[in-house]
């Protein structure tokens, strides 16, 4: 920039020129601090990011630790392994979930009493930097800082959403034990089934157009653009037809919500812990084969013109209310004449059973399955 372009310069405009400036340089300044800090201790790098963490955060699953380093699961576990037999780390049961086991800082060993004073330098300096500010400005700078932490984590949640190439997403499993899917998809060949990699909450592969992906704490959304052109009309004037394949972790229980008109709707779930189930598909085919179902599972299935069956596991109790004039209906393998918009079904059985699917189809015009 010329010197006179900067005299000309807004003044504000400099200012954030300049603090864009200073916030890189401090994110480097506190990696090299790190890398500083490790070869003064005799550790790895990443041994003293993770104690870093536990210092500041306090006790963690090894799955959010593995979330925040950008690791998976089976090399933050050994990671972990190793800290604790060196003595910076050790793990016990979550006083408030039994179930879940947390790592946290072995603050009364030798290990980090030998590394404390290197890693207390920094935050002695913030201080004294703090004690230039009255309290009105320190709750401004908190303010600031709280924005950025969290907006940094939604960034590294983002970056990792993507993995082998701009059409295969996913996102690491961690710590989570649920999981909401949310899917747009217009004139789409959707599947969705079970089975990831170990490591993997979900996988997602696309052919054709590519849709909006977004991961955030346990919420994935795939959202393709509504198309202007009728269901079906684009295929005909030769526009790429979009294919999208998900798979889910069945270490995870669901809720899935679904919408796909025009659409080729495809959900095989058998094996898959679910909480909920949504699939609305104006003009669709919908096939739809549930799992065992825990407690009480409702399942709404729904579009007007559309062909849609219900596949249960053998023996599980339903009751079903179908809604939507004009409609056929098929219950268990049994054609049903009379079909108004307030038809209720149930199986035999089903007020005893503790494990049972509540459906509800609606759509006019629409064919029924449920078997």
């Amino acid at each position: 920039m010329s010197s006179g372009s900067q005299e000309t310069q807004d003044p504000r405009e400099k200012l954030l020129v300049a603090f864009a400036h200073e916030v890189r340089q401090l994110n480097g300044l506190t990696a090299s601090f790190f890398r500083a800090a490790a070869a003064r201790a005799e550790i790895n790098v990443t041994d003293l990011e993770v104690i870093g963490l536990l210092e500041s955060g306090g006790a963690m699953t090894a799955g959010q630790l593995a979330e925040l380093m950008g690791l998976t699961t089976g090399a933050i576990t050994g990671m972990i392994d190793r800290m604790e037999k060196a003595g910076f780390v050790r793990r016990e049961r979550d006083p408030e979930d039994g179930r879940r086991v947390i790592v946290r800082l072995a603050s009364e060993g030798d290990a980090l009493k030998k590394i404390a004073p290197i890693l207390d330098s920094i935050p002695d300096g913030w201080q004294e930097i703090a004690a230039g500010y009255d309290d009105s400005q320190l709750g401004m700078l908190v303010d600031f800082l709280q924005k950025g932490s969290a907006m940094s984590r939604d960034e590294i949640a983002r970056l990792r959403t993507v993995a082998s190439g701009d059409q295969d997403f996913w996102a690491p499993l961690a710590d989570f034990r649920q999981g909401v899917m949310t899917i747009a998809a217009d004139s789409t060949d959707l599947f969705v089934r079970v089975g990831t990699g170990d490591s993997e909450l979900y996988r997602a592969t696309f052919e054709g157009p590519v849709p909006k992906v977004n991961f955030e704490n346990e919420s994935i959304s795939i959202r393709y653009p509504r198309q202007l052109l009728g269901p079906g009309l684009g295929s005909r004037l030769g526009l790429a037809r979009r294919i999208a394949r998900i798979n889910l972790s069945d270490a995870a229980a669901w809720q899935i919500a679904i919408r796909g008109a025009g659409s080729s709707i495809s959900v095989e779930l058998a094996g898959l812990p679910l909480l909920r189930l949504e699939v609305e598909g104006t003009g669709s085919m919908i096939q739809i084969a549930l799992p065992e179902p825990s407690g009480t599972v409702p399942v709404k299935a729904g579009g007007g013109g559309s062909d849609i069956t219900i596949r249960r596991p053998p023996g599980v109790a339903v009751r079903a209310h179908a809604k939507g004039w004009g409609s056929a209906v098929t219950f268990d393998d049994q054609p049903i004449v009379e079909v108004g918009s307030g038809l209720r079904l149930q199986s035999p059985g089903h007020e005893e059973a503790h494990h049972v699917y509540e459906i509800e189809v609606s759509g006019a015009g629409s064919m029924f399955k449920i078997g």
